[in-house]
């Protein structure tokens, strides 16, 4: 009987635990580092490759050739750097808007852009 009981009280425990992890708990956010007139500037935004290689290439591929999502590989040739920009801010079809932030949408935008 004991141990029906403690098993019980380990699960409740348990599963508040993985409630809690689940609503509450954010991973790691860097903090902004300080800039040059005391304020602090965002270090999100990287090179292009970087931003596509975190946020892209699950559904794009990693050659941007395409998967879950369209091929990007030849994006420039169909649409413009505004274009472009456009559906990462804002999504289309399958694609969720708001994946990365607009400074680094733009940064991706030029650069698929070229991609002909």
């Amino acid at each position: 009987m004991k141990k029906i009981w403690f098993t019980s009280g380990a699960s409740i425990v348990l599963a508040g635990c993985l409630i809690f992890l689940l609503f509450f708990y954010r991973g790691h956010q860097p903090s902004p580092s300080p800039n040059s007139n005391g304020g602090t500037q965002d270090t999100s935004a990287g090179s292009p490759e970087e931003i596509v290689s975190n946020s892209c290439i699950s559904c794009h591929g990693e050659n941007l050739q395409g998967g879950a999502g369209p091929a990007l590989n030849k994006i420039g040739a169909k649409y413009t750097q505004n274009d472009i920009e456009d559906i990462i801010n804002n999504g289309k079809n399958g694609m969720p808007a708001g994946v990365i932030s607009n400074e680094e949408a733009a940064i991706v935008a030029e650069w698929l852009s070229q991609k002909k």
